[in-house]
């Protein structure tokens, strides 16, 4: 081997990667990104779950309980409601994954030395979440229920009557059995869905460009609007072609039951399907090689299995990178297509998710096409 050659093919390779500045930029900004993202976002630790609290009773035991079950790192009485619906119907929309009824007589029942019941409904959607806040709420309420007898008995003295204690009945909403797959299949139905949309089209006018066949298209009097949408079209035909493909598996492969409007589903995800390949185009127009089309497509899809709440619970990570999730359409759709499929919910618990996921759609193609512009640079 020729040692003058090999060094001159050495040195010609980092002079086209000192030029290709944007991969450059991937090659040395994806790792710390990544490892910044799976540091903060992996976290199957379940905290500060979002719970409701109906508490007919107002005294100062039912306060007792609630503060004890706010004072861990699991729960959070963000919202209070006045009915047993309204706590279901916040179970339903995804506002709080746990909702806790007292009954009138609470108070009452634990001074007569009687059992006093809670009940505890939980989002079974989530297994995760759900086995996390089943076991928290058993062990709590037990706790609490002890304190309460051994602070009773104190003051009673021997000859007293006994503080009763506290029985939760947990009741475990859409997924009583808490299976994972049932969680697990709706979610790799978007995800497998925004994959194959966003890296068709990544290669989309990055092709045509190194092809020179753009040059061609340049020169006619096609409009750039008319040339994202006459592109954007074949891929919209394939992508819901791939969900229709996916659902049928989904649906006999691993007895996936739809359980709301399967024509809703259908059309907001056709929406996804849009907003995902629209998303495609973007980076089409903005890398210069099918190279960096794959790399920035790597750099997008990556983020939005860890923040979407595909797998990891979003209530577990930090604040930044909680709301880092919000600007991801995959967050959406797939609180959409759970809601749906498990929980069997309409569009008025859905009306802020398909809201959002109808404004990014709308929006991810008006900067696509404000992106291309008749011109090779």
């Amino acid at each position: 081997m020729n040692l003058h050659r090999f060094m001159a093919i050495v040195r010609k390779e980092f002079i086209h990667i000192r030029r290709d500045k944007a991969s450059m930029m991937i090659a040395l900004a994806a790792p710390l990104l990544m490892l910044f993202l799976f540091g903060y976002a992996v976290k199957l630790e379940v905290e500060r779950v979002d719970m409701a609290v109906f508490d007919q009773d107002h005294s100062a035991q039912s306060r007792a309980l609630v503060q004890k079950l706010k004072h861990t790192d699991y729960f959070i009485d963000r919202y209070y409601a006045g009915s047993d619906r309204e706590v279901i119907e916040m179970v339903d929309k995804g506002i709080v994954k746990v909702g806790l009824i007292i009954p009138p007589d609470f108070e009452r029942l634990i001074k007569g030395g009687k059992e006093a019941q809670v009940q505890f409904l939980i989002d079974g959607s989530d297994a995760t979440t759900a086995r996390t806040a089943l076991s928290s709420t058993m062990l709590l309420s037990s706790d609490f229920g002890r304190d309460i007898r051994e602070e009773m008995l104190k003051k009673a003295g021997p000859l007293g009557i006994g503080a009763g204690g506290i029985r939760a009945l947990p009741r475990v909403l859409y997924n009583p059995a808490m299976e994972s797959i049932k969680f697990t299949i709706p979610g790799l139905i978007g995800l497998v869905i925004q994959n194959i949309t966003i890296i068709l089209t990544a290669f989309s006018l990055v092709r045509e460009r190194e092809r020179g066949t753009l040059e061609q298209l340049i020169i006619t009097p096609i409009r750039p609007i008319e040339l994202i949408l006459g592109k954007l079209i074949p891929y919209i035909l394939i992508g819901f072609f791939d969900f229709a493909l996916v659902m049928i598996l989904a649906m006999t492969v691993f007895r996936m039951e739809v359980r709301g409007s399967m024509l809703m589903l259908l059309l907001f995800s056709a929406c996804f399907v849009i907003c995902a390949l629209a998303m495609g185009m973007i980076i089409s127009t903005i890398a210069k090689t099918q190279l960096q089309a794959m790399q920035m497509a790597l750099l997008l899809l990556l983020p939005s299995v860890l923040l979407s709440g595909f797998v990891f619970p979003r209530e577990a990570m930090p604040k930044p990178i909680y709301l880092m999730g919000f600007v991801m359409p995959l967050t959406y759709y797939l609180q959409i297509i759970r809601g749906i499929v498990l929980k069997g919910v309409g569009v008025d618990a859905l009306r802020q998710q398909t809201g959002l996921l109808l404004f990014f759609t709308f929006l991810l193609i008006f900067v696509a096409v404000m992106r291309f512009k008749k011109r090779l640079d």
